[in-house]
C-alpha cells in the first residue's frame, strides 16, 4: 500500500487539492502498478509562517523580505 505524503502552504482551492490527489494516485497506479484502492494520499497544509526555505518563511518571501 503506497502512502504519498505532501506538505504544502495552505490557501489552494479545494478543487485544486482534489485534482492533486487524483494525479498523485494516477501516478502511483501507473508507475508501480499499485491497485488504485490501495493508494493513500495525505495532504498537509501549513500556514505560510510555518514553511521556510533558506531561513526565510513563505510569508516573508511574499512580503518581499529576504531574511
Amino acid at each position: 500500500m503506497p502512502v504519498i505524503e505532501v506538505t504544502l502552504v495552505e490557501g489552494r482551492e479545494p478543487d485544486r487539492l482534489r485534482d492533486l490527489i487524483t494525479r498523485l494516485t494516477d501516478a502511483a497506479v501507473e508507475a508501480i502498478d499499485a491497485p488504485r484502492e490501495s493508494v493513500r494520499v495525505i495532504l498537509r497544509e501549513v500556514p505560510p509562517t510555518h514553511f521556510a526555505a533558506g531561513d526565510v518563511t513563505i510569508a516573508e518571501r511574499r512580503a518581499g523580505l529576504s531574511g
